[in-house]
């Protein structure tokens, strides 16, 4: 696996900022953590490759050990994969579970308890590490253009974070907020999105708007 220089994680950066910040980007948390500098960008070459879960794996941890679990400011991990160009949004979904098969194969760690491993139950959250997350797949050719980042990326947001929103009485506020401005850009919101609790959060992930009768092919182990 060749290793990323720092002129190759700035511009990366850089680039992923103006995406961001001077695109206005609809979700209001992004800005507010770009503005703050609370993310964590982690630059490989190939989603597809065996190569990068083990270092994957590693930047989770090391992201979960330093987070401030006291504090109310957000922070995201960002993990971007320079090689990537997927054609269609099917092929981007397709390696974006063949990597978190792969996270999750390789992962020491009880799943979190207070989410459900089951892919299909509406309190699912993808866990690794032993905490739950949000993902958020990205990449150039998705249809929806708050997804259209300049990298294949997959953003991993703490499912603790909306759970500290929904206890500051904040989530029904961003989440409209957001929606708003989504439906503003786009014209329209993504159809598969839902409440956690009320549908599986895995339609989600990938940004496509998948089909009634989608399964999704995530397997966890017993």
């Amino acid at each position: 696996m060749e290793l990323m220089t720092y002129e190759d994680i700035s511009v990366v950066e850089k680039n992923f900022k103006d995406f961001i910040i001077k695109r206005k980007h609809p979700c209001v948390m992004a800005q507010t953590v770009f503005s703050f500098e609370n993310y964590h960008i982690k630059v490989y070459d190939d989603m597809t490759s065996a190569e990068v879960i083990r270092p994957i794996l590693s930047d989770i941890e090391t992201y979960i050990a330093n987070y401030d679990f006291d504090s109310n400011d957000f922070e995201s991990l960002i993990v971007c994969f320079k090689q990537n160009h997927f054609k269609t949004e099917k092929a981007f979904e397709d390696a974006l579970w063949q990597l978190l098969q792969r996270l999750h194969d390789a992962d020491d760690t009880k799943w979190d308890p207070q989410v459900s491993k089951d892919p299909n139950d509406p309190n699912f959250s993808f866990s690794l590490k032993g905490k739950a997350f949000y993902i958020v797949g990205l990449h150039p050719n998705s249809s929806r253009i708050a997804r259209q980042a300049p990298y294949c990326t997959l953003v991993f947001n703490l499912h603790w974070q909306f759970e500290k929103l929904r206890e500051m009485g904040a989530y029904q506020r961003v989440k409209q907020r957001i929606r708003k401005r989504d439906k503003k850009l786009q014209g329209h919101l993504n159809p598969v999105l839902r409440d956690f609790g009320k549908e599986s959060e895995t339609k989600q992930y990938s940004g496509r708007a998948v089909e009634n009768d989608w399964k999704c092919p995530f397997h966890p182990k017993h």
